[in-house]
């Protein structure tokens, strides 16, 4: 199974460790980066690891910053993504086996670093059970996506936020 993971540049060193995390469970691991502490713009590697996903590049996508909440969102404004932010095991159970979700997200500062590695493998680990009800929901939400071919594989559509982030406008 192939797992792409994007981080922030808060929490690089995280992402290192879980990324050897799933090497050493024998996952092949597709590192979108950032790979280091400089200061970045998170929205860009949510994206890439969505991408990854969407185009079948990767089977799972796990995204980090400090608390996991914009870069999961970022993550989830993709089509073809079902992103869910799991702090803990029960919302990583329920994000997989309730709603067939295909990326995760969490918080490289907030949540310890065992136990990101349990969030991990509890999603990886589960097994999606379609019912008739929570088809339908997922259908509901997948009709939600609109498709943005400006977006699609464009390697310059953050430009004018990096723009604006070497600037100062932007803030950790």
């Amino acid at each position: 199974m192939i797992i792409s993971i994007g981080n922030d540049h808060i929490v690089t060193q995280t992402k290192i460790q879980l990324s050897n995390f799933l090497k050493a469970k024998g996952y092949t691991v597709i590192d979108e980066g950032t790979y280091d502490t400089t200061r970045t713009h998170y929205p860009i590697y949510g994206k890439r690891v969505a991408e990854d996903v969407a185009d079948g590049r990767a089977d799972l996508g796990v995204v980090l910053c400090g608390t996991g909440i914009g870069i999961q969102v970022a993550a989830d404004k993709n089509e073809g993504i079902r992103s869910a932010l799991t702090p803990n095991l029960v919302t990583a159970r329920y994000a997989k086996e309730e709603l067939n979700a295909n990326v995760i997200g969490f918080g490289g500062a907030t949540v310890g670093e065992h136990l990101c590695e349990d969030i991990i493998s509890v999603f990886l680990n589960t097994e999606y059970k379609e019912t008739p009800e929570n088809k339908k929901l997922i259908d509901k939400i997948d009709q939600i996506a609109k498709p943005n071919p400006a977006q699609k594989d464009n390697p310059h559509f953050f430009d004018e936020e990096n723009e604006k982030w070497a600037e100062g406008v932007y803030h950790d």
